[in-house]
């Protein structure tokens, strides 16, 4: 039962991030495509936005597919951890708990179901079991979150500075 249980978290958080993927790549589902992520990614003051643009999508995107299917666990994990983290702290965070509010809460269930899937491994039935591949634990995923909180941590310092406010004209 376990494993049955591993397969249906992988296959429903994996297919949400590919979708959501997809949007940002390819523009389906009604989402932006590339030209309107790399300009979201601008307006968050992402620096060089393009190559960050596709880095996030290509993580959500491969990153959902790979959970799904279960292909050397925990790195997709890790790249949908790291698009997770940086969407909280850039975009959901300021607006607290609640995502009716558009907060973090929808984020911080993807991060929890990855963490599960990276710790306890894909299960009996993925590709990882089919292909036996056994990436070496636990220094993969050591490694790994290392990596992964230094590429947040690059993203969200290299942001390009606040614009200046403009100066109003005092009114005598």
């Amino acid at each position: 039962m376990v494993a049955l249980g591993i397969l249906i978290l992988r296959l429903v958080i994996g297919l949400t991030l590919a979708a959501h993927g997809a949007q940002k790549l390819f523009g389906w589902f009604g989402g932006p495509g590339m030209n309107g992520w790399t300009g979201a990614m601008n307006h968050m003051r992402i620096r060089p936005a393009t190559p960050w643009a596709w880095m996030s999508a290509l993580a959500e995107l491969g990153g959902g597919l790979g959970l799904a299917v279960g292909l050397l666990t925990p790195l997709p994990s890790l790249a949908i951890a790291g698009s997770m983290l940086v969407a909280i702290a850039l975009v959901h965070w300021p607006r607290g708990f609640f995502v009716t509010k558009g907060g973090y809460e929808f984020n911080l269930a993807i991060l929890a179901g990855v963490a599960a899937v990276a710790l306890t491994g894909a299960g009996a039935y993925s590709l990882d079991a089919a292909l036996r591949i056994h990436l070496p634990e636990p220094v993969t995923l050591i490694v790994g979150t290392i990596l992964l909180l230094a590429g947040v941590a690059v993203a969200l310092t290299t942001r390009a500075p606040e614009p200046a406010a403009e100066a109003r004209p005092q009114v005598t």
